[in-house]
């Protein structure tokens, strides 16, 4: 049996509260309509309807260093250490990949925004594989007529660990 939102969202709260008064997590919610499209796995949290609740650790704190990116007609935000797959990149694994198209650092929250790019910033990466993404299939038919296709498509990945933010 499901409990009711409500009792859910007391019960988030009270184990987020209890970290919040211990000194360790800061305690934040957000409004969402879609969390698909977030990467939110980095974060404890906790989805209560159209809430979302995280507590981030106190020695990270909310002013930590992350940067944006842009490879592959893509954004990406990061921070060092985070582990993503990005459209494939013309190296080998094993070697180091630097990402000079950097448009936002937040360096302890001082935040440096590009015009459209910040100037000798870069997002150094140690590239871990390449991969290909999950199938997407497209069928195309056209009614009464005995046209049938399928289309396939992989993507081809590469799998980056960021190790710095050079500001």
């Amino acid at each position: 049996m499901q409990k009711h939102p409500y009792v859910l969202l007391n019960e988030c709260l009270e184990t987020l509260i209890n970290g919040v008064n211990q000194g360790n997590l800061v305690l934040s919610a957000e409004r969402s309509w879609n969390l698909n499209d977030r990467n939110i796995s980095n974060w404890g949290l906790t989805v209560v309807g159209y809430y979302v609740f995280f507590a981030v650790p106190r020695d990270r704190g909310l002013n930590f260093m992350y940067a944006v990116f842009e490879t592959g007609g893509k954004q990406y935000q990061v921070s060092a250490g985070d582990t993503l797959e990005v459209e494939k990149l013309e190296v080998t694994p094993g070697s180091t990949f630097s990402f000079e198209r950097v448009l936002l650092i937040n360096n302890e929250g001082a935040i440096s925004v590009g015009t459209p790019v910040v100037n000798s910033a870069a997002v150094l990466a140690d590239v871990v594989e390449h991969k290909r993404g999950p199938k997407v299939k497209a069928f195309k038919m056209k009614r009464r007529k005995g046209y049938h296709r399928m289309v396939g498509h992989r993507q081809s990945l590469t799998v980056v660990k960021i190790k710095e933010i050079k500001a």
